[in-house]
């Protein structure tokens, strides 16, 4: 405990937000299956029209565009994303969602009437998806090949390196507990399976956790260490076994008087960890001096940057982000106005500056650092809102694009020459006419709205014309979707690839971003 040594960073005490996502454990057994061409088949759904609209005139910025190119139905609300940082891995796409289930959702059947039923408390169940970015550019580019119904999921992280020489996800979920998820090949695709396990606490939520690993070239000899927060206002520092892998808890201490609703490592010196929690306070290293109130609401997102070493990013209910030199916490290096509270930060893994934000109610934003802290009035590249959407979880894509003549997008283990649809499930769905309930947005600009099989008409541009077709598809003459870094001397970074949740209406989106 004495090795975690923290200070209180004084705001606003604000009541606590009134939220479904708090309470007891779900006691939802976990079911690992796969995933049969059906399913695939509906993986694409129809956006709503308001968040159709939102994105063909809603976004503004200094420059830029941003066009949507596919939305998928989660089925449950849905709140996290991540995209895997390792390379030959890069197209694989996390995504977790939280469902409140409440016992008056049952069917109205005979064995459900019980009296004993009546004050049953809401159980919360999540889904932990994995996609596949689709290598023959379909117009469905991302394609489902594993779901697992768990625990809800409030917050999921990859580990950057390669742990017992594989991926691993780090998942926090709503039974209080820290799991691991390795990443194995099986036959032409990939699974997630557990292979640790951590509660926490009883009665309790995880919020968040980070991993030591956010920042490229870990030594070899640097411990593998998890810090998670939690509903009760506490944090769990976790290390990692290697050899198993398995989680092993090294401290727990009291942080916050409410929830705590985010903790995060300093990339760069990784025995300092930060906090943010919903009593108002932001927690700092103690060999800073006390540090005026700034953030004057809940504190729920915090990152360290990967590519400077004395920077950090907060974000709050109060609907702005700060910008910090860590080796001075008296005042910011920048305080950015978003629309909406900023639930998360994530910068983007190749370009120093640009700094993307889901603002919930407001939808996504993308802040150029260096115009931020050099006090430019555009430091907003990018604020896209979507209406009647609640914007939880966000990320930056790792694969990236390289302008490389007479070059096909490849990743490892795939040939898309040699493989038919017979031999890959996860090509069975790439038909470039997909039925009406697998129909996904092209471009965002696009209007329009076709029926379904059962006769409704679906307010949503689900036919773009050709011409929509043509602009929203990437680009292919001269282009290569790369997902190692041996390219990245090559690299166009005026296109980036993004993926948002939005909560309520259940929809992950994908987007392409033009940096123009």
């Amino acid at each position: 405990m004495a090795s975690v040594k923290t200070l209180f960073l004084k705001t606003a005490e604000v009541e606590a937000v009134p939220s479904t996502r708090l309470g007891g454990s779900c006691r939802k057994a976990p079911a690992l299956r796969a995933v049969n061409v059906g399913t695939l088949l509906r993986l694409c759904r129809a956006l709503p029209a308001t968040t159709a609209a939102a994105a063909s005139s809603g976004c503004a910025g200094a420059d830029g565009r941003v066009q949507l190119l596919q939305a998928v139905d989660t089925e449950h609300t849905v709140d996290s994303v991540e995209w895997c940082p390792l390379a030959g891995c890069r197209h694989l796409l996390a995504c977790g969602t939280y469902q409140l289930w409440k016992p008056e959702d049952r069917p109205a059947d005979g064995e459900c009437q019980s009296e004993l039923d009546v004050d049953e408390p809401p159980v919360r169940l999540g889904r932990l998806y994995l996609y596949s970015w689709n290598e023959d550019r379909s117009p469905c580019p991302l394609v489902e090949v594993q779901r697992r119904d768990t625990s809800a999921i409030l917050d999921m992280k990859w580990c950057h390196v390669p742990v017992a020489g594989h991926p691993l996800l780090g998942v926090a979920d709503a039974s209080g507990s820290i799991e691991l998820l390795r990443l194995l090949p099986s036959e032409d695709t990939w699974t997630l399976q557990p292979c640790s396990r951590l509660a926490l606490e009883k009665q309790c939520l995880a919020l968040s956790l980070d991993w030591s690993t956010g920042k490229a070239g870990r030594a070899s000899d640097q411990p593998l260490k998890i810090i998670s927060s939690d509903s009760k206002g506490q944090l769990h520092l976790l290390k990692i076994r290697e050899a198993g892998p398995g989680l092993q808890a090294v401290v727990t201490w009291r942080a916050h008087q409410f929830e705590a609703w985010v903790a995060a490592f300093n990339y760069w010196q990784t025995e300092v960890v930060y906090s943010g929690g919903d009593d108002g306070l932001l927690k700092a290293p103690a060999y800073h001096p006390p540090t005026p109130r700034r953030h004057s609401m809940g504190v729920c997102s915090i990152q360290s940057s990967p590519h400077r070493e004395n920077i950090l990013a907060t974000g709050s209910y109060d609907e702005h982000v700060l910008l910090w030199d860590t080796r001075s916490l008296r005042q910011p290096l920048a305080d950015v106005p978003v629309q909406g509270g900023v639930w998360r930060l994530k910068w983007h893994p190749f370009q120093r500056d640009l700094l993307l934000a889901a603002c919930m109610h407001g939808g996504f934003t993308i802040i150029n650092y260096q115009m931020a802290a050099e006090g430019e009035q555009e430091a907003i590249s990018l604020s896209c809102p979507l209406p009647n959407s609640l914007v939880y979880g966000i990320d930056w894509s790792w694969l990236y694009f390289c302008r490389l003549p007479q070059t096909q997008p490849s990743f490892p283990g795939s040939d898309p020459e040699a493989r038919t649809a017979d031999q890959d499930p996860t090509l069975k769905v790439a038909d470039p006419s997909p039925a009406p309930s697998s129909e996904c947005l092209a471009d965002s600009d696009g209007v329009g709205g076709t029926t379904p099989q059962n006769g409704s008409k679906l307010e949503a541009p689900l036919q773009p014309s050709a011409e929509d077709k043509k602009d929203g598809r990437l680009p292919t003459t001269g282009i290569k979707i790369c997902d190692c870094d041996q390219d990245l001397e090559a690299a166009d970074f005026d296109i980036n690839l993004l993926a948002t949740c939005s909560f309520y209406n259940h929809v992950l989106h994908l987007w392409k971003w033009e940096n123009i």
